[in-house]
């Protein structure tokens, strides 16, 4: 049964919900302006009955506290240190990942620097390179990618991004847009500042050296990121050594279309749990 807590950490208290699953934990990261509900779907099927599933509010986002100090921890490498905060709290030393978006790379960050994180699915998310050709090549012309780092959002902008990140054919549901509304603008305006100049690790250098598993599923239909920049990246620990590309779908897959998401994610844990027992090759 899910259930819904605030955790007391020592960076501030922060909101999660619980699948209550015995099996082992998987940490949900959402995305830039968004809140943990987005992985409904996750937490609500037979995933989160047989996983422990725990989704988190970022901090200044849904029901966690704002940042003390927004320009550090506002940026990936704050949120991932709030995340292992968290973990700590919790008492979790080792789990798995599920990253989207921004949450893609507060777990490409985590990965590379935690020990006990131990593997990990991002979608949505491109890992940087350094620098503005790398940035400029990952993501798209958009419309709405200006919105990504703006500090305050009129009523309309608000609708606007919620319905870019979430599925241009769904019907925004109001949590969605409250989400929105109720994120501290600083943190889009951190986050954007931290990963123009470089701060944290270099992400695709990392994903290129890694050795733990990582599962990449992207909307075949994505507004913000470039599939090709995604394509190009040589991971050696790649899952199945290939970007799954659903088609149809845009920047939150397992939003828009769980079944077709969660049958990856589950095939995806069943082989993290196969390779974790005792002589598993």
């Amino acid at each position: 049964m899910i259930s819904h807590h605030i955790i007391a950490t020592r960076r501030g208290a922060i909101a999660i919900s619980d699948s209550g699953g015995s099996g082992p934990p998987l940490l949900l990261i959402h995305g830039n302006s968004s809140c943990r509900e987005i992985f409904r779907h996750q937490l609500d099927s037979d995933i989160g009955r047989r996983h422990r599933l725990i989704a988190m509010d970022l901090p200044g986002h849904g029901q966690s506290d704002d940042a003390d100090n927004p320009t550090t921890d506002y940026t990936v490498p704050g949120y991932a240190d709030t995340a292992a905060a968290l973990l700590e709290a919790l008492q979790i030393d080792r789990c798995a990942v599920l990253g989207w978006s921004l949450g893609g790379h507060i777990g490409i960050e985590m990965i590379a620097v935690q020990r006990g994180i131990s593997a990990l699915m991002i979608s949505g998310t491109p890992p940087l390179g350094r620098g503005e050709a790398q940035m400029a090549a990952a993501f798209l012309p958009s419309k709405h990618m200006a919105l990504t780092g703006q500090l305050q959002f009129s009523d309309s902008e608000a609708a606007q991004y919620a319905r870019a990140t979430c599925g241009e054919n769904r019907v925004l549901e109001p949590f969605l847009l409250a989400a929105v509304k109720r994120c501290d603008g600083r943190a889009r305006a951190a986050m954007v500042a931290g990963l123009r100049a470089g701060l944290g690790i270099e992400q695709r250098a990392a994903v290129e050296t890694l050795s733990k598993p990582l599962a990449i599923v992207m909307g075949a239909d994505e507004p913000f990121v470039n599939n090709h920049y995604i394509e190009q990246i040589d991971c050696p620990s790649l899952w199945q050594q290939r970007v799954h590309q659903l088609p149809g779908l845009g920047h939150a897959p397992f939003w828009e279309d769980p079944e077709q998401f969660n049958k990856l994610l589950n095939h995806f844990l069943a082989d993290l749990d196969r390779s974790s027992l005792p002589n598993a090759t």
